[in-house]
């Protein structure tokens, strides 16, 4: 048996939500089900939308539980972390203070040592891309050179770096063309003691 449209809404109004609507995919959708408030079967709605009976009624559920909204194409959640809460503690927790030499055999934690040592701790494998967006999750960035607009987590453990630090500013030459006030662009270089990691290009 067909799913029912919900009552509060109808034809015209669908059609009128359809025309306002800047996303292609929802008026289409909005379009279809339009005709089912109109009277049309499932496979002429479907026809209407260029898809299968099936999808339309996926819509009608779509459409039911969260109206209009309901029919704009959704991002997808991603692949879920594999690291819960307590664990992704420890692991900030152990960038902070910093590698043992004598136990870890690394002066500066590089994602190849990270990955090892949550491997013994937690009997986690993780790759070194995926521990990279596990650290950007949680505001750490796992590279020995970053932009000074993007290490807000400098603030987060104020004294680690112990006076390490160091910054530098770079010159950027006029591009060719340029002219008047534009003289170039001039960013902040801050290097991370804790982590060594070999960085391509720096995004600006």
């Amino acid at each position: 048996m067909a799913i029912a449209l919900r009552s509060d809404f109808d034809a015209f109004l669908l059609r009128a939500i359809a025309r306002k609507s800047k996303d292609s995919p929802q008026a289409r959708r909005l379009l279809a089900l339009a005709a089912i408030y109109d009277g049309a079967t499932r496979t002429e709605a479907a026809r209407i939308g260029g898809v299968t009976v099936q999808i339309v009624r996926d819509w009608v559920v779509r459409f039911n539980a969260d109206g209009p909204e309901g029919l704009v194409n959704r991002k997808a959640p991603g692949q879920p972390s594999k690291l819960n809460d307590v664990q992704r503690a420890a692991l900030i927790g152990m960038i902070e203070s910093g590698p043992i030499p004598a136990a870890h055999g690394v002066v500066r934690w590089r994602l190849v040592d990270l990955c090892q040592w949550i491997w013994e701790e937690f009997r986690i494998s993780l790759a070194k891309h995926t521990l990279s967006r596990e650290l950007l999750r949680d505001n750490q960035k796992p590279c020995s050179s970053t932009i000074r607009r993007n290490t807000s987590w400098l603030n987060r453990a104020p004294g680690i770096l112990g006076g390490q630090s160091r910054s530098r500013q770079r010159r950027w030459p006029k591009g060719p063309g340029l002219t008047g006030q534009d003289t170039g662009r001039t960013i902040e270089i801050v290097v991370h003691p804790m982590i060594e990691f070999q960085c391509g290009t720096v995004p600006l």
